[in-house]
């Protein structure tokens, strides 16, 4: 996916959005940490190691996503191979997500620890083998409890990838570096469910799950062998209970769980929306082949415009107009989708892709600009509940399509951008009412 990228307090913890600050300290797990070092030892565009640095984290950015999604664009094939309904197979993308939410935190705790260069080899190494037994998965059982394995183990590459960053790259150099490692997620996640859509339709979905294990193998193989050693981590003291009273704080804090449920809905719909697809694009009237339906990911690109142009939205109509301009870009999108002509139901997806993209660039954003200590962990739990967001979405909508076809995952996604409005109305009406609240006290 392409990122909404800001300049902030440390690490972000999923592909979706970086927010990391070169200088301060990055989580409050650690009990005890050196100082930072100065950026005089750090990496920059012409210093040794800067280059190697950048590919092999672009290639681990390609190797996590492409795993990561690798059966959404096969979940027909997968359904009807099994014998299983259209629900039961989303959950091969569900189970990765859902692993992936819950353990971003212990993750990114513990690469506090023992590093981010090793628990990124580690995640890789895991993710990659049980990649590799993914295709030979006997039963939708078996597919499910792997692909949640494998889910558990990414979830260490974007929680170490973005501290290995802002400890390892000069600050006026990061954003470039990040860029790169963002622009490896985003093909990463695209490319995979090409690959295996094209392989799939030449060779069958077992075939496709291979192949998309042996591009992750040869990236794991890149980064491994490109990766610097990190000159600039100092390993702390784990402090759980120091991680126990940042997570209580922020989820006590009403605008940051707001923002946590509007990341959290606009996955939903996403997730809803691109689980279900192929099931509709197969059947009639419409009965693409599979490497087709694999093509349609290529909408994600969308994503790259409106994430970059999310900026200048908040710029020109605030916070709370650009999420507005969001949910109508979505529901628009969801409207159209209903139409049985591929044409408007590509537009659909176009106009689906960009809302998603532009909110969750807002919200993501939004969430380092509220929470004023323990920015790490205030991002990683709007991962958490992007993923989960996400998990719930394919899961829910392939149920949803079982019941009552497109119109009832359309819907679903209806519900969800509704939920999105509610929100945001009740978060004007409590800014409105604080603002009311400071005036005689100015006066």
């Amino acid at each position: 996916m392409a990122l909404y990228v800001r300049l902030m307090p440390p690490a972000d913890t999923g592909a979706s959005t970086v927010v990391v600050d070169a200088s301060a300290p990055s989580s409050p797990v650690i009990a005890s940490r050196a100082a930072a070092p100065t950026s005089a030892e750090r990496l920059e565009p012409g210093r040794p190691g800067y280059r190697k640095m950048s590919f092999a984290l672009f290639a681990a950015g390609v190797a996590a996503f492409a795993l990561l999604y690798s059966t959404q664009a096969l979940l027909p094939a997968i359904s009807a191979a099994y014998g299983v309904s259209a629900g039961q197979a989303s959950w091969t993308v569900s189970a990765a997500t859902g692993a992936l939410a819950l353990c971003v935190l212990p993750l990114s705790a513990l690469s506090e620890r023992f590093g981010r260069r090793e628990m990124m080899t580690v995640s890789l190494t895991v993710a990659v083998v049980v990649g590799m037994l993914v295709p030979f998965a006997p039963s939708i059982g078996w597919l499910i409890a792997l692909r949640a394995v494998q889910g558990a183990a990414l979830a260490g590459l974007p929680a170490s990838a973005m501290a290995y960053l802002a400890e390892e790259v000069r600050p006026k150099a990061l954003i470039a570096a990040i860029g790169l490692f963002v622009a490896g997620n985003s093909i990463g996640g695209m490319s995979g469910r090409i690959l295996t859509g094209w392989v799939a339709q030449a060779w069958g979905w077992r075939a496709a799950l291979a192949a998309v294990g042996l591009l992750a193998l040869a990236c794991a193989v890149a980064f491994h062998f490109l990766i610097p050693r990190a000159r600039n981590f100092h390993p702390g003291t784990l402090n759980p209970k120091a991680l126990a009273r940042t997570v209580a704080t922020h989820l006590a804090n009403p605008l940051l769980v707001r923002l946590y449920a509007i990341g959290a809905l606009f996955m939903t719909v996403f997730g809803a929306v691109y689980t279900v697809i192929g099931f509709r694009l197969v059947e009639e009237p419409f009965s693409l082949p599979q490497g087709i339906v694999g093509s349609i990911f290529l909408v994600y690109l969308v994503g790259t415009v409106s994430s970059a142009a999310a900026g200048r939205l908040v710029a020109r109509l605030g916070r709370r107009g650009a999420l507005y301009l969001a949910v109508s870009t979505t529901a628009a999108g969801l409207l159209l989708s209903l139409s049985d002509t591929l044409l408007a139901v590509l537009a659909g997806l176009v106009l689906i892709t960009a809302g998603f993209f532009a909110g969750h660039a807002v919200a993501s954003s939004s969430v380092s600009r509220t929470a004023t200590a323990g920015r790490a962990q205030a991002s990683a739990l709007y991962q958490s509940a992007y993923y989960l967001g996400s998990s719930a979405g394919g899961t829910l909508g392939a149920v949803a399509f079982h019941a009552g076809g497109w119109a009832a995952t359309v819907a679903l996604g209806l519900l969800a951008v509704l939920g999105v409005v509610s929100i945001t109305l009740y978060g004007t009406r409590v800014a409105r009412a604080e603002r009311r609240a400071l005036v005689p006290a100015t006066r």
